[in-house]
């Protein structure tokens, strides 16, 4: 068995690698394009996920004045809580800075805000009375809430002939930390973009090496060796595995390294908040990923007739899996029962995105992980049953 799987595998990597115009393609070109176009769009990936209708951030507010109170009331488009002293204040801004969903935002009013603004003379050359808001501009749900706040205060203060300021000191009032701004950046684009180069990777490779060789008649030379039918099949199936994974670390190094430039005006991003652990569990994961996704591309191809008509079936699929890989993006559809994990390319993409947002579920990657090789499994079985079949490899 290990013998004519690894014939198989190695009549595929002299197929490919002999081809130097396939390797240049496939491996290095890839990586190559994406880095030079990232590179050159610049300034980046920004944007907002809407909040639904009936959500109410929780806004924590020291000093509250009478006069925001009434406001907020009549809009009820938030959740006011009081701080009472700075060890409240405090705690609050650790739990905003750890993305907490019950803490959005803290308020800081001046003492007797409604009496300072009232007596305050913007003639006077003194300084306004300032109100400093507190949030983390990588959680959706803090952005939301400053800018409510904002624009609540914004009403207040063109009522009161600008007798206010809004963050007008020097403090840090983004209390998002650079951790923070590289797993939100990290976790939108890169599971999205991955699934893509994994895809393309197993496009390049798998309809040429089964759909190919029907068409050219070669594949028969094969069918008729002592050889199992099984191994045929595990031996494409891992072959083709190991090219597109080179194909897809290709596509992603290029990514990495143009990210700096990609991400120039969006923050601070720095890879180094990865460790060996993160990395190895992605290593799995893309493992896995490809196996499924080649498992899929190759059955579709045995059924083919022609590389032509393999690409055009496969090409809908890779539409499929690329929306799959935007449910990255849409806190709403970023499920974290185990049970979701089941899901093929799901599992993957959300996995993925556990890892890169730094919230990484070791139970729902092992989950993942095992789903997918049981996937790929059930994959050579049936390309096993259609490599059995006349009716199937033989078709004109």
């Amino acid at each position: 068995m290990k013998n004519n799987i690894l014939t198989v595998m190695k009549k595929e990597f002299t197929r490919f690698f002999t081809d130097k115009r396939m390797v240049l393609t496939t491996i290095f070109l890839p990586g190559i394009m994406i880095y030079l176009l990232y590179t050159f769009m610049g300034s980046g990936l920004s944007g907002q996920l809407e909040q639904s209708e009936d959500f109410k951030p929780a806004v924590y507010v020291e000093n509250l004045p009478e006069s925001v109170k009434t406001v907020v009331s009549q809009g009820g488009l938030m959740e006011l809580k009081e701080v009472s002293n700075e060890k409240d204040e405090k705690d609050v801004k650790e739990k905003i800075s750890d993305g907490d969903e019950n803490y959005n935002l803290l308020a800081v009013f001046p003492e007797n805000f409604d009496a300072q603004i009232a007596a305050y003379d913007s003639k006077s050359g003194e300084e306004a009375p300032n109100v400093e808001l507190y949030y983390n501009s990588t959680e959706t749900d803090s952005s939301t809430a400053y800018n409510l706040m904002t624009s609540v205060l914004d009403q207040i203060e063109s009522a009161m002939a600008n007798k206010f300021d809004i963050n007008a000191g020097n403090g840090e009032y983004d209390l998002a930390s650079e951790e923070d701004m590289t797993a939100q950046m990290f976790s939108m684009m890169i599971p999205m973009l991955m699934i893509m180069f994994l895809f393309s990777g197993c496009m390049a490779v798998a309809p040429e090496s089964i759909a190919g060789e029907k068409e050219r008649g070669t594949i028969a030379t094969l069918l008729v060796t002592p050889m199992k039918r099984s191994h045929l099949a595990l031996g494409k199936i891992l072959s083709l595995s190991v090219i597109a994974i080179l194909s897809g670390c290709s596509s992603f190094l290029g990514t990495m390294l143009s990210l700096p430039s990609l991400m120039g005006g969006a923050g601070d991003i720095n890879a180094n908040v990865y460790g060996v652990k993160d990395y190895v569990m992605l290593f799995f994961i893309i493992i896995s990923t490809v196996m499924v996704i080649v498992s899929v591309i190759a059955i579709v191809s045995a059924f083919a007739k022609s590389v032509k008509e393999a690409t055009g079936w496969v090409t809908p699929i890779m539409l499929i899996s690329m929306l799959i890989g935007i449910t990255s993006m849409i806190d709403s559809l970023c499920k974290t029962e185990p049970v979701w994990y089941l899901i093929p390319l799901y599992n993957s993409v959300q996995s993925m995105n556990g890892v890169f947002s730094l919230n990484m579920n070791v139970t729902n990657i092992i989950v993942t992980v095992i789903a997918n090789f049981c996937y790929a499994g059930i994959g050579v079985f049936v390309l096993t049953k259609m490599f059995n079949s006349e009716k199937v490899m033989f078709s004109k």
